[in-house]
Protein backbone atom coordinates (compact mmCIF):
# COMPACT_ATOMS: atom_id res chain seq x y z
CA UNK A 1 0.00 0.00 0.00
CA UNK A 2 1.23 3.06 -0.89
CA UNK A 3 2.93 5.72 1.76
CA UNK A 4 0.35 8.41 0.56
CA UNK A 5 -2.82 5.82 1.13
CA UNK A 6 -0.97 5.39 4.52
CA UNK A 7 -1.27 9.13 5.73
CA UNK A 8 -4.97 9.50 4.20
CA UNK A 9 -5.77 6.74 6.82
CA UNK A 10 -3.84 8.67 9.23
CA UNK A 11 -5.63 11.80 8.24
CA UNK A 12 -8.84 9.84 8.86
CA UNK A 13 -8.68 8.45 11.75
CA UNK A 14 -8.70 11.08 14.10
CA UNK A 15 -11.83 12.63 12.57
CA UNK A 16 -13.58 9.62 12.81
CA UNK A 17 -12.40 9.70 16.40
CA UNK A 18 -14.23 13.04 17.02
CA UNK A 19 -17.37 11.96 15.52
CA UNK A 20 -17.78 9.89 18.46
CA UNK A 21 -20.55 9.78 20.62
CA UNK A 22 -20.10 10.72 25.00
CA UNK A 23 -23.27 9.30 26.53
CA UNK A 24 -21.67 10.97 29.84
CA UNK A 25 -22.35 14.27 28.30
CA UNK A 26 -25.71 16.08 29.95
CA UNK A 27 -26.80 16.84 26.12
CA UNK A 28 -26.55 13.57 25.70
CA UNK A 29 -28.13 11.28 28.77
CA UNK A 30 -30.72 8.74 27.74
CA UNK A 31 -33.80 9.75 29.35
CA UNK A 32 -35.21 6.05 28.09
CA UNK A 33 -34.77 2.69 25.94
CA UNK A 34 -34.60 4.67 22.74
CA UNK A 35 -35.20 8.69 23.38
CA UNK A 36 -31.46 9.86 23.44
CA UNK A 37 -32.28 12.82 23.83
CA UNK A 38 -35.45 15.54 24.18
CA UNK A 39 -35.00 19.33 24.58
CA UNK A 40 -36.49 22.84 23.70
CA UNK A 41 -35.18 25.48 21.92
CA UNK A 42 -36.49 29.23 22.21
CA UNK A 43 -35.32 31.93 20.32
CA UNK A 44 -32.20 29.11 18.96
CA UNK A 45 -31.67 28.48 22.85
CA UNK A 46 -31.98 25.58 24.27
CA UNK A 47 -33.82 25.71 27.83
CA UNK A 48 -32.27 24.20 30.39
CA UNK A 49 -33.30 20.82 32.32
CA UNK A 50 -34.48 17.43 31.12
CA UNK A 51 -37.81 17.95 29.61
CA UNK A 52 -40.28 14.70 29.36
CA UNK A 53 -41.85 14.68 25.49
CA UNK A 54 -45.43 15.78 26.64
CA UNK A 55 -43.90 18.34 29.23
CA UNK A 56 -42.00 19.96 26.34
CA UNK A 57 -44.77 19.85 23.85
CA UNK A 58 -47.17 21.30 26.15
CA UNK A 59 -44.59 24.52 26.54
CA UNK A 60 -43.59 24.88 23.45
CA UNK A 61 -47.21 25.05 22.33
CA UNK A 62 -48.11 27.35 25.42
CA UNK A 63 -45.70 29.61 24.64
CA UNK A 64 -46.41 29.54 20.83
CA UNK A 65 -42.77 29.88 20.84
CA UNK A 66 -39.69 27.50 20.05
CA UNK A 67 -39.90 23.78 18.91
CA UNK A 68 -39.01 20.71 20.72
CA UNK A 69 -36.64 18.52 19.13
CA UNK A 70 -36.31 14.65 20.32
CA UNK A 71 -34.08 12.13 19.02
CA UNK A 72 -34.10 8.64 19.41
CA UNK A 73 -32.17 5.45 18.38
CA UNK A 74 -33.40 2.37 17.20
CA UNK A 75 -37.22 2.38 19.00
CA UNK A 76 -39.65 -0.80 19.14
CA UNK A 77 -43.09 -0.03 17.91
CA UNK A 78 -44.18 0.01 21.75
CA UNK A 79 -41.45 2.97 22.34
CA UNK A 80 -42.29 4.62 19.47
CA UNK A 81 -46.15 4.58 19.98
CA UNK A 82 -46.66 6.76 22.73
CA UNK A 83 -44.80 9.53 20.92
CA UNK A 84 -45.98 8.87 17.26
CA UNK A 85 -49.43 9.71 18.94
CA UNK A 86 -48.38 12.60 20.90
CA UNK A 87 -47.49 14.33 17.44
CA UNK A 88 -50.26 12.68 15.42
CA UNK A 89 -47.60 11.40 13.12
CA UNK A 90 -49.10 9.48 10.31
CA UNK A 91 -48.91 4.87 10.46
CA UNK A 92 -47.38 4.81 7.56
CA UNK A 93 -44.28 6.66 8.18
CA UNK A 94 -44.45 5.75 11.69
CA UNK A 95 -44.16 1.92 10.35
CA UNK A 96 -41.09 2.79 8.26
CA UNK A 97 -39.28 5.03 10.93
CA UNK A 98 -39.19 1.84 13.35
CA UNK A 99 -38.71 -1.08 10.51
CA UNK A 100 -36.08 1.03 8.39
CA UNK A 101 -34.62 -0.69 5.52
CA UNK A 102 -36.38 2.59 3.40
CA UNK A 103 -35.28 4.24 0.36
CA UNK A 104 -33.99 8.03 0.64
CA UNK A 105 -37.20 9.59 0.46
CA UNK A 106 -39.17 12.41 0.96
CA UNK A 107 -42.94 12.57 2.16
CA UNK A 108 -45.47 15.20 2.77
CA UNK A 109 -48.28 14.28 5.31
CA UNK A 110 -50.97 16.57 7.10
CA UNK A 111 -48.29 18.22 9.62
CA UNK A 112 -45.18 16.99 8.85
CA UNK A 113 -42.23 16.28 6.36
CA UNK A 114 -41.00 12.73 6.50
CA UNK A 115 -37.48 12.61 5.56
CA UNK A 116 -35.40 9.39 4.90
CA UNK A 117 -31.19 9.72 4.73
CA UNK A 118 -29.36 6.49 4.23
CA UNK A 119 -25.96 7.46 6.47
CA UNK A 120 -22.97 5.67 5.11
CA UNK A 121 -18.97 4.84 7.00
CA UNK A 122 -15.77 4.06 5.41
CA UNK A 123 -14.68 0.91 7.56
CA UNK A 124 -11.50 1.19 7.49
CA UNK A 125 -9.13 -1.89 6.85
CA UNK A 126 -4.99 -2.75 6.44
CA UNK A 127 -5.51 -4.84 3.03
CA UNK A 128 -8.53 -4.64 0.51
CA UNK A 129 -9.75 -8.29 0.01
CA UNK A 130 -12.49 -9.95 -1.97
CA UNK A 131 -14.13 -10.49 1.68
CA UNK A 132 -13.47 -6.63 2.71
CA UNK A 133 -16.35 -4.76 3.93
CA UNK A 134 -15.72 -0.91 2.47
CA UNK A 135 -19.10 0.49 3.52
CA UNK A 136 -21.25 0.22 6.25
CA UNK A 137 -24.73 2.00 5.92
CA UNK A 138 -27.13 3.23 8.35
CA UNK A 139 -30.21 5.41 8.38
CA UNK A 140 -31.67 8.71 9.73
CA UNK A 141 -35.27 9.39 9.84
CA UNK A 142 -36.72 13.05 10.04
CA UNK A 143 -40.68 14.26 11.28
CA UNK A 144 -39.89 17.92 10.69
CA UNK A 145 -43.59 20.22 12.06
CA UNK A 146 -43.89 23.37 12.88
CA UNK A 147 -42.66 23.21 16.38
CA UNK A 148 -41.26 19.80 16.34
CA UNK A 149 -38.19 17.63 14.94
CA UNK A 150 -38.10 13.70 15.77
CA UNK A 151 -35.01 11.53 14.40
CA UNK A 152 -34.75 8.03 14.47
CA UNK A 153 -31.85 6.88 14.08
CA UNK A 154 -30.92 2.97 12.98
CA UNK A 155 -27.53 2.22 12.80
CA UNK A 156 -23.94 1.94 14.85
CA UNK A 157 -22.81 5.29 12.89
CA UNK A 158 -24.02 8.85 12.47
CA UNK A 159 -24.71 9.79 15.72
CA UNK A 160 -26.20 13.63 16.24
CA UNK A 161 -24.98 14.41 19.26
CA UNK A 162 -21.90 16.44 17.95
CA UNK A 163 -24.55 18.06 15.13
CA UNK A 164 -27.07 19.33 17.87
CA UNK A 165 -23.90 20.49 19.63
CA UNK A 166 -23.21 22.47 16.42
CA UNK A 167 -26.42 23.73 16.28
CA UNK A 168 -26.68 25.00 19.86
CA UNK A 169 -23.62 27.04 19.31
CA UNK A 170 -25.33 29.22 16.44
CA UNK A 171 -28.55 30.37 17.95
CA UNK A 172 -29.21 32.69 14.99
CA UNK A 173 -29.55 29.50 12.70
CA UNK A 174 -31.17 27.67 15.26
CA UNK A 175 -34.04 30.20 16.15
CA UNK A 176 -34.86 29.42 12.11
CA UNK A 177 -36.85 26.55 13.86
CA UNK A 178 -37.28 22.50 12.26
CA UNK A 179 -36.37 23.30 8.53
CA UNK A 180 -33.14 24.67 10.03
CA UNK A 181 -32.45 21.03 11.77
CA UNK A 182 -33.38 19.21 8.69
CA UNK A 183 -30.75 20.97 6.53
CA UNK A 184 -28.29 20.48 9.36
CA UNK A 185 -28.72 16.44 9.05
CA UNK A 186 -28.77 16.84 5.31
CA UNK A 187 -25.53 18.31 4.90
CA UNK A 188 -24.22 16.23 7.76
CA UNK A 189 -25.00 13.44 5.71
CA UNK A 190 -23.91 14.40 2.40
CA UNK A 191 -20.12 15.50 4.27
CA UNK A 192 -20.22 12.04 5.21
CA UNK A 193 -20.59 10.90 1.59
CA UNK A 194 -17.81 13.17 0.11
CA UNK A 195 -15.40 11.77 3.14
CA UNK A 196 -16.49 8.23 2.13
CA UNK A 197 -15.92 9.04 -1.40
CA UNK A 198 -12.45 9.97 -0.56
CA UNK A 199 -11.90 7.01 1.51
CA UNK A 200 -13.20 4.43 -1.48
CA UNK A 201 -10.97 6.68 -4.21
CA UNK A 202 -7.82 5.30 -1.68
CA UNK A 203 -8.79 1.60 -2.38
CA UNK A 204 -9.21 2.05 -6.27
CA UNK A 205 -6.08 4.16 -6.38
CA UNK A 206 -4.29 1.05 -4.42
CA UNK A 207 -5.99 -1.63 -6.62
CA UNK A 208 -5.30 0.59 -9.89
CA UNK A 209 -1.61 0.79 -9.21
CA UNK A 210 -0.88 -2.95 -8.38
CA UNK A 211 -2.93 -4.01 -11.31
CA UNK A 212 -0.66 -1.74 -13.51
CA UNK A 213 2.71 -2.74 -12.07
CA UNK A 214 2.43 -6.55 -11.69
CA UNK A 215 3.79 -8.28 -14.94
CA UNK A 216 1.28 -10.60 -16.93
CA UNK A 217 2.83 -13.49 -15.67
CA UNK A 218 2.63 -12.37 -11.96
CA UNK A 219 -1.08 -11.77 -12.64
CA UNK A 220 -1.75 -14.87 -13.67
CA UNK A 221 0.05 -16.87 -11.01
CA UNK A 222 -1.59 -14.29 -8.41
CA UNK A 223 -4.86 -15.59 -10.32
CA UNK A 224 -4.13 -19.46 -9.90
CA UNK A 225 -3.13 -18.23 -6.53
CA UNK A 226 -6.27 -16.64 -5.63
CA UNK A 227 -8.45 -20.17 -6.86
CA UNK A 228 -6.04 -22.14 -5.01
CA UNK A 229 -6.20 -20.57 -1.49
CA UNK A 230 -8.91 -18.38 -1.89
CA UNK A 231 -7.08 -14.74 -0.69
CA UNK A 232 -8.24 -11.73 -1.94
CA UNK A 233 -6.08 -10.59 -5.08
CA UNK A 234 -6.73 -10.57 -8.45
CA UNK A 235 -10.46 -9.93 -9.76
CA UNK A 236 -11.90 -10.77 -6.52
CA UNK A 237 -10.59 -7.49 -5.21
CA UNK A 238 -12.04 -5.43 -7.82
CA UNK A 239 -15.15 -7.18 -7.76
CA UNK A 240 -15.32 -6.75 -3.96
CA UNK A 241 -15.08 -2.94 -4.62
CA UNK A 242 -17.98 -2.97 -7.23
CA UNK A 243 -20.02 -4.51 -5.15
CA UNK A 244 -19.20 -1.83 -2.41
CA UNK A 245 -19.44 1.14 -4.80
CA UNK A 246 -22.87 -0.07 -5.68
CA UNK A 247 -24.03 0.07 -1.85
CA UNK A 248 -22.80 3.81 -1.83
CA UNK A 249 -25.04 4.65 -4.92
CA UNK A 250 -28.09 2.89 -3.21
CA UNK A 251 -27.54 5.23 -0.47
CA UNK A 252 -26.46 8.42 -2.64
CA UNK A 253 -28.34 8.52 -5.67
CA UNK A 254 -32.42 7.82 -4.62
CA UNK A 255 -31.25 11.45 -2.18
CA UNK A 256 -31.24 13.45 -5.22
CA UNK A 257 -34.83 13.93 -6.21
CA UNK A 258 -35.98 14.80 -2.32
CA UNK A 259 -33.06 17.57 -2.14
CA UNK A 260 -34.29 18.88 -5.44
CA UNK A 261 -37.67 18.95 -4.46
CA UNK A 262 -36.30 21.20 -0.59
CA UNK A 263 -34.11 23.29 -2.58
CA UNK A 264 -36.38 24.43 -5.62
CA UNK A 265 -40.13 23.77 -4.26
CA UNK A 266 -41.72 25.72 -1.56
CA UNK A 267 -43.02 24.24 1.21
CA UNK A 268 -45.05 25.59 4.48
CA UNK A 269 -43.02 23.58 6.71
CA UNK A 270 -39.25 24.90 5.14
CA UNK A 271 -38.63 28.34 5.41
CA UNK A 272 -37.67 30.30 2.69
CA UNK A 273 -33.98 31.44 3.93
CA UNK A 274 -33.53 27.48 4.38
CA UNK A 275 -34.27 26.75 0.92
CA UNK A 276 -30.61 28.37 -0.38
CA UNK A 277 -28.84 26.53 1.76
CA UNK A 278 -30.57 22.82 0.78
CA UNK A 279 -29.48 23.96 -3.08
CA UNK A 280 -25.60 24.24 -1.96
CA UNK A 281 -26.50 20.54 -0.58
CA UNK A 282 -27.82 19.36 -3.26
CA UNK A 283 -24.93 20.51 -5.91
CA UNK A 284 -22.73 18.67 -3.46
CA UNK A 285 -24.78 15.33 -3.59
CA UNK A 286 -24.54 16.04 -7.14
CA UNK A 287 -20.37 16.19 -7.34
CA UNK A 288 -20.72 12.77 -5.02
CA UNK A 289 -22.99 10.88 -7.32
CA UNK A 290 -20.53 11.71 -10.66
CA UNK A 291 -17.61 10.55 -8.31
CA UNK A 292 -19.08 7.27 -8.11
CA UNK A 293 -20.17 6.66 -11.62
CA UNK A 294 -16.50 7.93 -12.35
CA UNK A 295 -15.26 4.89 -10.00
CA UNK A 296 -17.73 2.58 -11.68
CA UNK A 297 -16.14 3.38 -15.05
CA UNK A 298 -13.15 3.25 -13.45
CA UNK A 299 -13.28 -0.32 -12.44
CA UNK A 300 -14.51 -1.76 -15.33
CA UNK A 301 -11.55 -0.08 -17.34
CA UNK A 302 -8.95 -1.89 -14.34
CA UNK A 303 -11.13 -5.14 -14.42
CA UNK A 304 -10.11 -5.24 -18.53
CA UNK A 305 -6.70 -4.33 -17.83
CA UNK A 306 -6.26 -6.93 -15.52
CA UNK A 307 -8.37 -9.72 -17.38
CA UNK A 308 -5.97 -8.79 -20.72
CA UNK A 309 -2.86 -9.34 -18.53
CA UNK A 310 -4.01 -12.73 -17.45
CA UNK A 311 -4.90 -13.36 -21.18
CA UNK A 312 -1.47 -12.29 -22.53
CA UNK A 313 0.32 -14.31 -19.80
CA UNK A 314 -2.04 -17.26 -20.70
CA UNK A 315 -1.13 -16.16 -24.45
CA UNK A 316 3.07 -16.51 -23.70
CA UNK A 317 2.61 -20.42 -21.56
CA UNK A 318 0.86 -21.58 -24.81
CA UNK A 319 3.96 -20.14 -27.04
CA UNK A 320 6.05 -21.78 -24.56
CA UNK A 321 4.25 -24.95 -25.05
CA UNK A 322 4.11 -24.80 -28.84
CA UNK A 323 7.64 -23.93 -28.96
CA UNK A 324 8.89 -27.44 -27.59
CA UNK A 325 6.25 -29.15 -29.17
CA UNK A 326 7.63 -28.03 -32.12
CA UNK A 327 11.51 -28.90 -31.14
CA UNK A 328 9.98 -32.26 -29.36
CA UNK A 329 8.39 -33.20 -33.10
CA UNK A 330 11.76 -33.55 -34.95
CA UNK A 331 13.42 -36.32 -32.61
CA UNK A 332 9.94 -37.69 -32.84
CA UNK A 333 9.59 -38.10 -36.39
CA UNK A 334 13.31 -39.65 -36.33
CA UNK A 335 12.23 -42.36 -34.02
CA UNK A 336 9.26 -43.12 -35.92
CA UNK A 337 10.93 -43.24 -38.94
CA UNK A 338 13.61 -45.63 -37.78
CA UNK A 339 10.95 -47.46 -35.66
CA UNK A 340 9.29 -49.36 -38.42
CA UNK A 341 11.56 -52.19 -38.51
CA UNK A 342 12.04 -52.34 -41.85
CA UNK A 343 15.04 -54.73 -43.31
CA UNK A 344 16.35 -51.58 -45.65
CA UNK A 345 16.26 -48.59 -44.11
CA UNK A 346 19.42 -46.12 -44.79
CA UNK A 347 22.76 -46.56 -42.90
CA UNK A 348 20.93 -49.02 -41.10
CA UNK A 349 23.65 -50.69 -40.87
CA UNK A 350 26.57 -48.58 -41.13
CA UNK A 351 28.98 -47.65 -38.70
CA UNK A 352 28.84 -44.44 -38.27
CA UNK A 353 24.10 -44.28 -39.10
CA UNK A 354 23.39 -43.89 -35.77
CA UNK A 355 25.65 -41.00 -34.42
CA UNK A 356 24.60 -38.57 -38.36
CA UNK A 357 21.06 -39.60 -37.25
CA UNK A 358 21.67 -38.35 -33.49
CA UNK A 359 23.80 -35.15 -34.53
CA UNK A 360 21.24 -34.10 -37.44
CA UNK A 361 18.18 -34.61 -35.21
CA UNK A 362 19.64 -32.51 -32.06
CA UNK A 363 21.36 -29.63 -34.72
CA UNK A 364 17.69 -29.48 -35.90
CA UNK A 365 16.43 -28.91 -32.09
CA UNK A 366 18.83 -25.92 -31.83
CA UNK A 367 18.09 -24.46 -34.80
CA UNK A 368 14.20 -24.42 -34.24
CA UNK A 369 15.22 -23.70 -30.66
CA UNK A 370 17.24 -20.53 -31.69
CA UNK A 371 14.42 -18.56 -33.98
CA UNK A 372 11.68 -19.74 -31.28
CA UNK A 373 14.35 -17.39 -28.80
CA UNK A 374 15.23 -14.90 -31.49
CA UNK A 375 10.85 -14.78 -31.79
CA UNK A 376 10.15 -14.37 -28.09
CA UNK A 377 8.61 -17.49 -27.99
CA UNK A 378 10.79 -19.28 -25.62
Amino acid sequence: MSVISNLRKAVRLPQQRRRGVDLSHPARSPLGTAVVNCAVYEKGVRQPGDHPAEDAVRRVRESGNGFVWIGLHEPSEQEFAGIAELFGLHPLAVEDAVHAHQRPKLERYDSALFTVFKTVCYVEHDRLTETSEVVDTGEIMVFTGADFVITVRHGGHGSLGPLREQLESDPEQLAVGPSAVLHAIADLVVDDYLDVTAAVQDDIDDVESEVFAESPRRAKSEERRAGALGSGTGAGRIYQLKRELLELKRAVAPLGGPLNALATRPMALVDPHITTYFRDVSDHLERVTEQITAFDELLNSILQAHLAQVTVAQNEDMRRISAWVAILAVPTMVCGIYGMNFEHMPEKHWTFGYPLIMAVTLTLCFLIHRGFKRNGWL
